[in-house]
């Protein structure tokens, strides 16, 4: 009888560790294409080297700081609506046919939103209260009037964007470095917020107050002043509202920046996180109605997750809506004011300051960007891409011009086709806490919107016997916000193609709106939804999505779990043939 041979225990240990190495080099060999989409997913990086350091320093990200924590789930104003912005440069054009052409391509792809400045050096030109172009003897308005027109004439509307003072507001005048700087008498700003907001009274209803107040040159040549800009936002909010109290203050977009330089040397630029801090010890709180944020993703794709101070990713405004969370803000949403990637051509290699992509990956990246923003950001509210066109190629050789959608003979770019398509799919309700006036709602019948201070945000949406709603969602769980009835009501609930169920609405004579389930633990993906009032009638005060499906997040977990495990034996057993070798 053959002698049975005693294997030594730390190398059984050792041949267990390499056949689950084997196993996994060869499934990774195997699905080569599909692993490298998923830690393309994770970091937003090309290459398989920064894939695997991107998720490496994405489980070291999880492991040692906690989520940013952003409130999804609170109601807030200006969300659930049409995402797709645009920035344009329509002042700049000279022929009035090529503005009309810029935005029927706009109307045409979808987009809803257009962000156009309005330079208070080109309206307010030679003088305080002078509104008339001495230079080419014309009313200095009249631009701005014929993109009012066209925009209503293509049902775009209007983001204004409010800053660029003229000369004669600042003792220095235009002097270099200090042409976009803060007038000296800041009230000269709010006269000028009154005049446009006076103006254009129910046409335009959105106003962005200056742009990157945080860096160099956009608050002059001077340090960065959190405190004197909050001032000027003061000023601009009250003045506003005193024209319009209907119109809809956006704070200035902050540039992002990780430059953390001590504020005692007066640093130029700030960061944004920082910026945003000192603006609410300033008094922020109160003086806007919707955050302006910088969102571009620069040298990473839309779908890096790192999120961390030193990184100026697509994922950084996560941060910024944790510190509006902290002051007690999240009833109120962000809005992109600027979003893209740059498409550089490989031949310009002198400088790259906003990192590199292809026209191709551009369009997948631009795509990508809208899509985890409404799947996982319900604070996000519409996102402009930065930017349509030129109104020509005089600034090919500048790496910025390569943001755009359109060539300036209005040739478009892969992105504008790609946003085009993902413009014109179906609508659908997102997860998050969403108002009855989501863009995705089809109310069929006898509906009337109700404003009761009682309800959430101050209004509900009431159908009588017979109405229907009608929507698409993607989620697992759906709820129905409720109004309180004076009387008990029916409505039948049909998902899907299941049968329809009568779900039963008691009166009730609480203050406060109530949640009712109708769809829980479903496959995760899209679901559609029609609900008919049977008997009575629903107070539909908002419509609660959720996705339960288990998050990525368990197979990086898993991965990070079965690294440790092998690190683990193959430590232990190099140790047990350390101490048999003793």
């Amino acid at each position: 009888m053959p002698r049975q041979r005693n294997i030594p225990k730390h190398k059984r240990w050792l041949a267990i560790t390499l056949a689950i190495i084997a196993i996994i080099a060869a499934g990774l060999w195997f699905t080569q294409a599909q692993w490298r989409q998923v830690l393309a997913s994770w970091t937003g990086e090309r290459t398989l080297g920064e894939q695997l350091k991107g998720t490496l320093a994405l489980a070291y990200l999880n492991l040692t700081q906690p989520t940013p924590e952003t409130e999804p789930y609170t109601p807030m104003r200006y969300t659930g609506i049409c995402p797709y912005g645009v920035n344009t440069f329509l002042e700049q054009e000279v022929e009035v046919a090529k503005i009309e052409r810029s935005l029927q391509m706009i109307s045409e792809a979808g987009f809803c939103w257009i962000r156009q400045e309005f330079p208070w050096e080109d309206i307010e030109i030679s003088a305080k209260g002078d509104y008339w172009d001495h230079k080419w003897d014309v009313d200095a308005w009249a631009k701005y009037d014929r993109i009012v027109d066209l925009a209503e004439q293509y049902d775009v509307q209007i983001i204004a964007r409010l800053d660029r003072p003229p000369a004669w507001s600042r003792a220095v005048g235009s002097a270099e470095g200090w042409t976009m700087a803060p007038p000296d008498d800041y009230e000269d700003f709010g006269d000028y917020v009154y005049a446009v907001v006076s103006r254009y009274k129910g046409r335009i209803r959105y106003y962005q107050i200056w742009n990157e107040p945080n860096i160099y040159p956009e608050w002059g040549d001077q340090p960065a002043d959190p405190a004197a800009y909050v001032k000027l936002l003061q000023i601009a909010y009250r003045r506003a509202k005193e024209a319009d109290p209907d119109c809809v203050i956006i704070s200035a977009a902050l540039a992002q920046t990780t430059e953390e330089t001590p504020l005692e040397f007066g640093p130029r630029n700030i960061s944004d996180l920082t910026y945003l801090e000192m603006m609410y010890d300033a008094g922020l709180a109160g003086n806007y109605d919707i955050m302006g944020a910088m969102v571009y993703g620069l040298w990473t794709g839309p779908n890096d997750l790192r999120t961390s101070t030193d990184r100026a990713n697509f994922s950084r405004v996560q941060l910024l809506r944790q510190i509006m969370v902290k002051h007690g803000d999240s009833d109120k949403p962000i809005w992109a004011s600027e979003v893209g990637w740059n498409a550089q051509p490989a031949t310009m290699t002198e400088s790259v300051p906003y990192g590199r992509v292809t026209e191709e990956e551009q369009a997948a990246y631009a795509v990508q960007a809208y899509q985890r923003a409404a799947r996982n950001w319900p604070w996000m509210g519409v996102m402009n891409y930065w930017f349509l066109r030129r109104p020509s190629d005089a600034e090919i050789n500048q790496p910025w011009y390569y943001f755009r959608l359109l060539e300036p003979d209005f040739s478009p770019l892969p992105a504008y086709t790609a946003l085009t398509e993902l413009a014109h799919l179906p609508r659908k309700v997102l997860p998050g806490y969403f108002q009855e006036d989501h863009w995705a709602l089809d109310y069929q019948g006898a509906w009337q919107l109700v404003k009761d201070e009682q309800a959430v945000l101050g209004a509900y949406q009431q159908g009588s016997q017979g109405s229907e709603l009608q929507f698409s969602f993607e989620g697992t769980d759906m709820q129905l916000v409720v109004f309180p009835m004076t009387e008990a009501a029916v409505i039948a609930v049909t998902i899907d193609n299941r049968a329809p169920m009568d779900v039963q609405l008691a009166a009730s004579n609480s203050p406060n709106s109530q949640m009712v389930s109708l769809a829980w633990s479903l496959p995760a993906g899209s679901h559609q939804v029609r609900v008919v009032v049977s008997k009575g009638t629903l107070n539909l005060d908002g419509i609660i999505i959720r996705n339960t499906s288990r998050p990525q997040w368990l197979w990086i977990g898993g991965a990070v779990l079965l690294i440790a495990v092998a690190a683990f034996i193959i430590f232990h057993s190099r140790r047990g043939a350390r101490e048999g070798q003793s």
